[in-house]
């Protein structure tokens, strides 16, 4: 069984020969890696071993790329693969493909190389290292098959370095503690839904209810004390051995967009579990309570309404909007109600800021900076604000045919402008984005001028000051869009949440912890926001990203990460915590 101490101690001729097999048929890179030892742990040869293939030349990483066999090939017919390679094909069944299968495979593989001029990669033991089903695979080939050459190369470079991560595990017998789990459970949660052949788990729907009752039995059997709030929140508390300690808090949320991903929130709740249930097994007690809360809604899916479970943990629940009517005409109110909760109880779910040591939350990036970066980690700096509306125009409908153009009142084309308007706007700031996301013409007809039009605003930025001046303006100019056009607006705010910068001594902490882990500290912004900035009202917060695949989507069905990055950063968690430092300077 070969060690990191043995790579550490070989000679540069021994440290190549033994991890010749790591990258196909490039043993430039574990020798130019080499200078670079000792290496403190594995993360850190892994991520040598990426940047040498980072820094390469172009023709250097091409020539990498190539020396990649296809999948289901000719050198996989004729048995000329590597170990590794054979290994890995077997691991998603290629070598079982029916003809239709195979053909389809073999014609992708023509398409692919005369498009880019090398050949598919993709790391098929996939992000759990359990492997990838054949239609997976397909599908993931058919997809990227419509990519720009410049984009396909940078990916298939990210593709062999997962499968170089997984290649030094089996060479070191690596074994992930928690990373797997975290992963099973997120596809065991994703196994109810609302909606058929697609993830959506909308508040206080049987979807929900069950997730929730799932969360609350992993968190008891992790040696947790645990319940259900009157808001929908799961709530588990790791208590210390004193009475008195105080808390920190961890957690996100577990309701989902419509077809949304498996990670977005869910992973802010399961790895913590994990950690918890390894503490527990080994009879580890930290010195303060540590709290996991499962909050209940932060995606306003139902009813337009978020951050409905943090709120009610800060305070700052709003009673009136268990009047708030979801599309079927059912409120809020008679929703919980259905559900077994005490509405009344809702206002005690508020914490004392006093009895708070802080909130920590991690959470897929959703957007591609780590990815970009090779970096499985990163520690936020702040959570963009946000400013959300509703806007309705009002125009005249009239036959399409008879109404000449100088004369019409085009609510559609009012929000044609609006949409352009929004660009445009939000285009002069680095971290300003502003996005018409919901785009409606009610009754609309083909031979019929849109009478009507209800489109969404989004407008984000790290920087209030700079969000409110583009709300302003944007605001400003549809008024002005609407009187040119003679077209009535009426504007419903949804949202208007300040940015929420993180707490300097807890970024610190996760930055060494990140460190101590093997990997470089990188810092970033959040554009999305999270449960953590309404938590930044009663206590500090940090945030711990990780990375997210497939160029950084999310809010998707492609959404994904790996079971190796989730471990990572629930190593990172654990050693933040056992490390945890109450000063406030």
């Amino acid at each position: 069984m070969m060690t990191l101490s043995d790579l550490n101690n070989c000679d540069t001729a021994s440290f190549v020969e033994r991890l010749r097999g790591i990258y196909e048929h490039s043993p430039w890179i574990p020798e130019r890696a080499a200078v670079q030892r000792p290496f403190a742990n594995v993360t850190a040869l892994k991520q040598a071993m990426q940047a040498v293939v980072s820094a390469a030349t172009l023709d250097e990483q091409l020539g990498l790329i190539r020396a990649h066999p296809e999948l289901a090939g000719k050198a996989a017919v004729a048995g000329e693969l590597t170990a590794e390679s054979t290994s890995e094909q077997a691991k998603s069944g290629l070598h079982l493909c029916s003809a239709e299968e195979f053909a389809t495979l073999h014609q992708l593989n023509a398409d692919y190389n005369a498009k880019f001029g090398f050949p598919f990669i993709l790391a098929v033991k996939g992000p759990t290292g359990q492997g990838l089903t054949r239609q997976s695979i397909i599908a993931t080939f058919t997809r990227r098959l419509k990519n720009q050459r410049a984009d396909e190369i940078a990916e298939c470079l990210r593709q062999i370095k997962r499968i170089a991560e997984m290649r030094i595990n089996d060479l070191l017998a690596v074994q992930l503690e928690f990373g797997p789990t975290i992963m099973q459970w997120s596809e065991d949660l994703a196994a109810w839904s609302d909606d058929d052949g697609a993830l959506t788990c909308a508040y206080m729907t049987p979807a929900h209810r069950k997730t929730a009752t799932q969360l609350l039995d992993w968190m008891r059997a992790a040696g947790m004390d645990a319940h259900i709030d009157a808001v929908g929140n799961v709530v588990g508390v790791y208590r210390a051995d004193e009475d008195d300690a105080k808390t920190l808090i961890t957690g996100s949320h577990y309701d989902t967009v419509r077809n949304g991903g498996k990670y977005d929130g869910r992973l802010g709740i399961l790895l913590p579990i994990a950690i918890v249930r390894s503490l527990h097994a080994r009879g580890e007690r930290l010195p303060f309570n540590f709290e996991i809360i499962g909050f209940a809604e932060e995606e306003g899916v139902r009813f337009k309404s978020t951050f409905l479970g943090s709120t009610a943990v800060t305070g700052r629940f709003d009673l009136s909007l268990l009047e708030q009517l979801d599309a079927d005409g059912v409120s809020m109110r008679e929703a919980l109600l259905a559900a077994g909760h005490d509405v009344a109880r809702i206002p005690a779910i508020a914490r004392n800021p006093a009895d708070l040591l802080g909130f920590v939350e991690v959470h897929i990036e959703q957007g591609p900076v780590l990815l970009e970066r090779d970096l499985p980690l990163g520690v936020v700096t702040a959570i963009a604000g946000s400013s959300r509306y509703l806007v309705e125009l009002t125009g005249l409908a009239s036959h399409a045919g008879t109404t000449p153009m100088s004369m019409r009142k085009d609510a559609a084309a009012a929000a044609a402008e609006i949409v352009l308007l929004v660009e445009q706007r939000c285009a002069q700031a680095p971290s300003l984005v502003g996005t018409v996301g919901q785009l409606q013409v009610p009754g609309g007809s083909v031979n019929v001028i849109p009478g009507a039009c209800k489109l969404s605003l989004d407008i984000r930025a790290a920087d209030d000051a700079v969000r409110r001046a583009a709300v302003k303006d944007v605001l400003d100019g549809i008024a002005a869009i609407c009187a040119r056009r003679q077209i009535e607006s009426s504007l419903q705010l949804l949202l208007d949440a300040s940015a929420a910068p993180c707490a300097p001594r807890l970024m610190r902490q996760f930055g060494d912890a990140i460190e101590r882990a093997g990997l470089p500290r990188f810092d970033l912004l959040s554009g999305a926001g999270h449960d953590a900035m309404e938590m930044a009202s009663v206590t500090d917060v940090a945030m711990l990203f990780t990375r997210c695949g497939n160029g950084g989507i999310s809010h998707n069905p492609l959404e994904i990460m790996t079971a190796d990055d989730a471990d990572l950063a629930a190593r990172v968690l654990l050693d933040f915590l056992r490390n945890y430092n109450s000063d406030k300077k």
